[in-house]
């Protein structure tokens, strides 16, 4: 497949290496626009593909255009490109809150593929939700789904409200993840571990309790309860998470999360 990535940031290169690991492209097959030239450099040795600054010149090279700017440049990206695209091309925006409606509008261009990934995409262990526009062919959706498969978990939705809840979930995730990882080390420490032991039993923690979550297929609840004994260290350390808001504090920020992607929307 012949790819053209428009923004040659950390999505893009989930995405190329992705692609190129799984021989679904080669190298010669996949081009970049990218306007900062020290990440040309980068792209180009790292990756061997072909790298530009010039937006223009990198979509004539792709059967699929992969939209990875920042939501405010979309507007920039969208005004160079229009009017340039053919009916054999097919865009795929990655771009958080972009809706479907408001790419073809400003691409002046049907067929439209919105995704929405996650940050672990960049180890093939990714979370993505995708959806295509109405006249996105067959055969183009299932080039779509065997590169998403290469970032992770990919799953096809037909009800678009779908992705700006999950910009709030998983793709926000990784982030209050990290914070909650960052908080047990520093817990830790403050308790007397040294700060490489206090790391690596958390993340040994959260990686075995997720894993353990998929494969036991229990309700995170009857785990939660297998670990907390009557009146034992678990309950008290449950208890003083419960007194600091805790689960209302975390769903509030996903809510919070979901409202700023509804906002970029437009909505």
């Amino acid at each position: 497949m012949k790819l053209a990535f428009i923004g040659g940031g950390v999505m893009a290169q989930g995405l190329i290496k992705g692609v190129l690991d799984s021989s679904l492209a080669k190298p010669s097959d996949i081009s970049v626009g990218e306007i900062d030239q020290q990440k040309c450099s980068e792209l180009s040795k790292r990756y061997g593909v072909m790298v530009d600054t010039n937006n223009t010149k990198v979509v004539e090279n792709g059967e699929l255009i992969i939209l990875a700017v920042k939501p405010q440049n979309l507007s920039e990206v969208a005004s160079q490109i229009n009017g340039m695209l053919t009916a054999d091309q097919t865009v795929i925006s990655v771009i958080a809150g972009a809706r479907i409606s408001t790419l073809v509008e400003l691409l002046g261009h049907q067929p439209v593929i919105r995704v929405m990934p996650n940050t672990p995409a960049q180890i093939g262990k990714g979370m993505i939700l995708w959806m295509c526009s109405k006249k996105v062919k067959s055969e183009v959706a299932k080039k779509t789904q065997s590169m998403l498969k290469t970032l992770g978990v990919e799953i096809q939705i037909h009800d678009e409200q779908y992705l700006d809840m999950a910009t709030a979930l998983s793709a926000s995730g990784p982030a209050y993840v990290f914070t909650f990882i960052e908080a047990l080390v520093d817990a830790g420490v403050f308790i007397g571990l040294p700060r490489h032991m206090a790391k690596e039993l958390t993340l040994q923690t959260v990686l075995g309790s997720t894993q353990l979550a998929i494969e036991s297929g229990k309700h995170t609840a009857e785990l939660r309860d297998m670990v907390a004994s009557p009146g034992g260290t678990t309950v008290e350390a449950l208890l003083a998470l419960e007194e600091g808001e805790f689960r209302s504090t975390v769903m509030n920020a996903v809510i919070a999360a979901y409202e700023k992607s509804l906002s970029l929307g437009g909505e």
